[in-house]
């Protein structure tokens, strides 16, 4: 797990130092992945590890032993769960079928700070005077999809979007083309860590770490001092410059989707085939 693991020492070195990253930071507050949990390693469901001694393997406690080796059973994800396992391969497959939209141009962050006296990021200064930000969001045509963005808006900038936004209508609204979505791919994977494949959560780790660049790249924050160019979504270029982003992250996400939603299928097809033949058992 070479590619994340640089990514885990580094947030945990420093949050031992009390020294934040108002970019990066985001990867490990709001997804609850810790970092020991990244650098581990599994080959997720289907894969027998010949000769395999399970004490000397990461997640062994999900891991049987076999004649062959040792592997991780789709059975042994806890049934108490399925429920979520339905939900989200409901999500992800109408997601992916769902046309996208590219039209937001990252403004989310702007109404996250629309007449607001403490951003969330206090401690990152605004590239733009409170005025200028205010009368940018009043001007632009606020079209949040998602509703986790959503529900950071200020209450000022909450009737301003285009969408009525809920929880209960998340699998209405999100599609492709967002960014918060294609960062949620990582979210999707590590919620059924280790039946998902290591490998498969470090590459949606790595596009989030890219969408999120994008993310605030996008935001009215001043992150030119941590190497962070601006994307000038209030000029025309940079909405353009924007939406290429986002038709890149979006292709991107494609097939990492795909992946994930065989994952989720072929652990809802092994409880499927009990429930058929309880003979399997």
């Amino acid at each position: 797990m070479e590619r994340v693991s640089a990514w885990a020492d580094d947030r945990v070195s420093r949050a031992s130092r009390d020294v934040p990253n108002p970019v990066y930071d985001f990867l490990f507050e709001y997804y609850p992945f810790r970092p020991s949990h990244l650098k581990r390693w599994s080959p997720g469901i289907g894969v027998t590890l010949q000769g395999a001694s399970i004490e000397e393997l990461d997640w062994a406690e999900h891991f049987t032993p076999s004649d062959s080796g040792a592997s991780i059973p789709p059975l042994s994800f806890p049934e108490r769960r399925r429920p979520f396992l339905e939900w989200a391969f409901k999500y992800l497959t109408g997601i992916a079928n769902r046309l996208p939209q590219f039209s937001c141009f990252g403004l989310h962050e702007w109404a996250m700070v629309y007449r607001c006296d403490a951003p969330r990021h206090s401690k990152v200064p605004l590239r733009l005077p409170a005025e200028e930000i205010n009368a940018i969001v009043e001007r632009s045509d606020l079209r949040c999809t998602h509703f986790d963005a959503f529900r950071f808006f200020t209450p000022d900038a909450v009737p301003l979007n285009k969408n009525k936004l809920s929880r209960e209508a998340t699998t209405d609204f999100d599609q492709r083309a967002c960014i918060h979505v294609t960062m949620d791919l990582y979210r999707f994977a590590h919620k059924i860590a280790p039946w998902c494949s290591s490998e498969l959560i470090a590459d949606t780790f790595l596009l989030a770490a890219d969408a999120r660049r994008i993310d605030m790249r996008a935001s009215p924050y001043d992150l030119k001092d941590q190497g962070f160019e601006p994307i000038l979504i209030e000029t025309s270029e940079g909405r353009e410059e924007y939406i290429r982003e986002q038709r890149r992250l979006a292709e991107l996400a494609v097939p990492l989707r795909s992946r994930l939603i065989e994952v989720y299928e072929r652990l809802i097809a092994a409880y499927s085939e009990v429930t058929d033949n309880p003979a399997v058992l």
